[in-house]
């Protein structure tokens, strides 16, 4: 009796086994990504040298493949931009001498396509893989600069220093190209740069195409926060160039990111189809990633 006894334990613990090992090697559908990187501005104050800012760049987000090939994912992400004409190496800006900073959040959902196609299980995707990723999103931001009566840091788009009144949300449209590398069955990391299109000319709160001159701003800190020139017998004057408004603004995100497949198929993955090349037929797998009968 005894004997029998240990005989059905140990099949139990041989049974529980394999049902965790199968279990593990279902299908993950859900991707959980996050990376850090810099953000890099450009628009009416930005430095034509500095191609690559480094503004840092946080981001968050869930990914979710429709096919082998296609995806997409839904990110958050927080960075800050900033502009300052003092640090400006040509065009006399030193003379302007605006300046802004601001911390941003962007909201966006985008479409991706692999170079490569997965296999029937996502741990079988291949080791290096190439995407490139579009679609749209929703940008918060709020520039801000130095008083230069008080050295306090203010939010411009309340002054309307341009005289002009402008939502701190824009659309915005996100695209890029990224490389990936497979680390273990469950994580990538990939390295991904996105252009960001923005329908807004006010990221750094200049658009132009003149001064308004201080006699049309009934606030003091409106009028100081507009025209900084360095000219004194320039400040407070009409006209002058202030900014170039032929052309929104723009900024890019540049990431490393982590992928980690979540334990979760919400595609029913666990029960679905695969093409066998080899045989020429097709397959069903079940939920424990067996072939269904």
């Amino acid at each position: 009796m005894k004997n029998l006894l240990c005989l059905l334990l140990s099949l139990l613990a041989v049974s529980s086994f394999s049902q965790s090992f199968y279990a593990a090697r279902g299908e993950r559908s859900l991707i959980f990504t996050g990376g850090l990187g810099t953000s890099s501005y450009y628009g009416d104050l930005a430095n034509s040298s500095d191609i690559i800012g480094a503004q840092p760049n946080v981001n968050i987000g869930l990914q979710y493949y429709f096919s082998n090939r296609i995806g997409g994912r839904v990110e958050l992400n927080w960075f800050t931009l900033a502009g300052d004409d003092a640090k400006a190496t040509s065009g006399g800006r030193d003379q302007r001498n605006l300046s802004f900073q601001s911390s941003n959040f962007e909201l966006s959902a985008v479409g991706i396509v692999n170079l490569y196609a997965h296999g029937d299980r996502y741990y079988r995707r291949p080791s290096f893989n190439l995407y490139g990723f579009a679609g749209v999103g929703l940008l918060y931001f709020n520039p801000k600069a130095k008083d230069p009566l008080t050295g306090n840091l203010v939010a411009l788009q309340p002054l309307q220093t341009e005289g002009k009144e402008y939502s701190l949300v824009t659309p915005t449209i996100p695209f890029g190209l990224g490389v990936r590398l497979k680390v273990t069955p469950q994580l990538n990391v990939a390295i991904e740069g996105g252009w960001r299109k923005v329908l807004t000319d006010y990221l750094d709160d200049v658009s132009g195409p003149s001064y308004l001159g201080t006699a049309a701003f009934s606030d003091p800190l409106a009028a100081r926060m507009s025209d900084k020139r360095v000219d004194p017998a320039q400040q407070g004057l009409p006209g002058g160039v202030r900014g170039n408004p032929t052309s929104d603004d723009a900024y890019m995100l540049l990431n490393v990111k982590i992928e980690y497949y979540l334990p979760l198929d919400l595609g029913g993955g666990g029960n679905r189809k695969s093409y066998s090349k080899k045989r020429g037929s097709m397959y069903r797998y079940n939920r424990n990633g067996r072939l269904r009968k």
